[in-house]
């Protein structure tokens, strides 16, 4: 019994023990927990209070250097612009401005071409730096990113050059015609010449003038404020009838087909204006006695049905290197020969702002000395469509496969320049 008894007290006593040693644990666990670390103590006891939020919300990239040049702040734009990198400012420029600043108090500005981060190009990001003192001891580096803006400021000084010489090649070209004219006003013929150069010179400068506004008006304008349920057939009507003169001076046939009574929902007059110009191109770019193609069909999207209306044509075609930047303004394959057609260079680029508008895309398909075809994708008048079918039943995919392009086809003759189905374009 004597031993039992000394086990059982030592067994209580070692009990006893690992309880008292797990309570200190716990309570030293405690405190150290509570006890601020040296990051904390860091970036919280040296920013000022209410900074911290301040920056969070700022749309600039912040940085926030100590008296050692650490980063004690950093906004998660400074680290995907590159400025940060292992705790430090990655920007050499940088750093010296904050070192100044650090030892003379005054706030300094500067703009900075940056090489962009993963790209091994050589492109460069536009910034402008902002450093300010920030308390005794940190430095406040602020930086904008300029790429977007500078991007947009050289587009509208391209731009503004761009229209400068086009407005003064037909204006020039009539200030000379008209001292050749005054010049022969003993020779009937001779002014009879120069005042039909004038006329045509005076049909270019209206035609720029006016496609400028065009262009303008869809930039501005919200198309979808007065749009409305437009029948594609009636553009393609309205846009054969633009072009229809010009057309029967080239013996120029042009061909309508595809799928009957589909709708677009947009603004009938920009529309009317995209489709024109896409056309009219077709026309001017043909060689004479060709064949010129308007074709539109429903397909299937995710975000809903799409019409595509496709304008093939037989002309001289658009090479690789061209065929990316033909929807640029006042870019010309051949700046030459869209002189002699009237051409002003921005007609695709008013196709493109419309398409965009209306929540759709034109692309192109070309290939040189055979042709080319522009499709343009619109989103569908749905209700428009469910209202049109609840006469004749709804409208399945076997009948819609049975239509397409079936009088286009038979109109336009089948080589490698003609490409029917926009399914089928490379």
């Amino acid at each position: 019994m004597d031993v039992n008894a000394a086990v059982a007290a030592l067994a209580a006593i070692a009990g006893v023990c690992t309880g008292v040693i797990a309570m200190l644990a716990f309570r030293w666990s405690e405190r150290d927990q509570a006890r601020p670390t040296r990051t904390s103590l860091h970036n919280d006891a040296v920013l000022p209070p209410g900074v911290d939020t301040v920056l969070s919300v700022l749309r600039s990239s912040a940085v926030v250097l100590d008296e050692s040049d650490s980063v004690v702040k950093a906004s998660s734009a400074a680290y995907a612009l590159g400025l940060v990198r292992g705790g430090k400012l990655a920007v050499e420029p940088m750093m010296h401005m904050a070192r100044a600043t650090r030892r003379d108090g005054e706030i300094r500005q500067a703009e900075l071409d940056l090489p962009r981060r993963g790209t091994g190009r050589g492109e460069a990001l536009a910034v402008s730096a902002r450093v300010a003192p920030l308390g005794s001891r940190l430095v406040l580096l602020l930086v904008e990113d300029l790429t977007e803006a500078r991007r947009i400021e050289a587009v509208r000084r391209d731009f503004v050059a761009n229209v400068s010489h086009e407005l003064k090649t037909p204006t020039g070209a009539l200030s000379l015609l008209s001292e050749a004219v005054m010049d022969a006003s003993d020779d009937p013929e001779a002014v009879t010449r120069f005042a039909g150069r004038m006329q045509i010179e005076a049909t270019r400068l209206t035609n720029l003038v006016q496609e400028l506004i065009d262009l303008s008006r869809v930039q501005n304008d919200d198309p979808l404020e007065d749009a409305e349920p437009v029948r594609v057939d009636e553009l393609v009507a309205e846009a054969i009838d633009r072009s229809r003169h010009a057309a029967s001076t080239k013996q120029i046939t042009m061909a309508a087909g595809g799928t009957a009574d589909l709708y677009v929902w947009g603004n009938r007059g920009q529309l009317a204006a995209a489709l024109g110009n896409l056309v009219e191109n077709a026309v001017n770019y043909s060689p004479a006695r060709t064949r010129v193609g308007i074709a539109g069909r429903r397909i299937a999207a995710p975000g809903g049905d799409l019409i595509e209306i496709a304008v093939t044509d037989q002309g001289i075609g658009i090479s690789e290197k061209d065929r990316e930047r033909v929807f640029e303004r006042f870019y010309r394959v051949d700046p030459a020969r869209s002189r002699a057609t009237g051409g002003t260079g921005l007609g695709l680029a008013i196709v493109k702002h419309v398409a965009a508008s209306h929540g759709g895309e034109v692309t192109v398909w070309s290939s040189e000395g055979q042709g080319s075809t522009f499709t343009l994708r619109l989103p569908e008048a749905g209700a428009v469509r469910d209202r049109a079918s609840t006469g004749r039943g709804p409208v399945t995919a076997d009948e819609d496969d049975d239509v397409p392009y079936e009088t286009f086809s038979s109109a336009v003759p089948q080589s490698p320049a003609i490409v029917p189905a926009p399914e089928v374009l490379p």
